[in-house]
């Protein structure tokens, strides 16, 4: 189930949208596999692998998503618990820094802008989380990371939207004005 899931993610970023969903889908299908087979032995189902395993399914469900530009699945909809779910999409917000860095070597700075948006709100909404971490499964670390992750992405979108602004501006400007050879030597 891990092992789908992060293969789907690795998808997700080679845009490989068919393999992506065959991934979740076979991770979705071995997760409801183990919650029935734990279903009767809750100390076990609660002994944190589940929930391990749980939030990989949903950071490749709620990045593909995220990547797709579509609404997020709930817990609800992922069959997986609200802790899981939330840790997922701290997760799937930091996926989106390889994403967006593809897209902007690809010249795409629209969307990695908007992508950096759509981060930003993954990071506004975790953060206003106010609940201990005993029951967010250690949610506020998860937070933290995606915090310094954001302000890294923050940093190249900044630097890369610059130097593409100067770049053009120096095009206009050599464009406009000719080149001139000065044939004297200078000294």
């Amino acid at each position: 189930m891990i092992r789908a899931s992060g293969s789907a993610i690795r998808a997700v970023h080679r845009r490989d949208t068919g393999e992506a969903t065959r991934l979740a889908d076979e991770a979705g299908t071995a997760l409801r596999e183990a919650q029935d087979a734990l279903g009767p032995f809750p100390a076990v189902a609660h002994a944190g692998f589940l929930s391990d395993a749980e939030k990989e399914y949903a950071e490749a469900r709620l990045t593909m998503a995220l990547v797709d530009g579509r609404p997020l699945p709930s817990a609800a909809d992922l069959a997986v618990m609200a802790p899981s779910w939330l840790k997922g999409l701290a997760e799937a917000a930091s996926e989106l820094r390889r994403h967006l860095l593809d897209l902007l070597r690809a010249g795409e700075l629209d969307r990695g802008e908007e992508l950096l948006g759509v981060m930003d709100d993954a990071y506004a909404a975790l953060v206003a989380v106010d609940l201990p971490d005993a029951l967010t499964g250690g949610l506020r670390r998860t937070v933290d990371a995606l915090r310094a992750v954001l302000e890294r992405t923050r940093g190249d979108v900044t630097t890369t939207v610059l130097q593409t602004r100067l770049r053009a501006s120096l095009d206009r400007a050599f464009s406009e004005q000719p080149l001139k050879s000065d044939p004297t030597p200078r000294r």
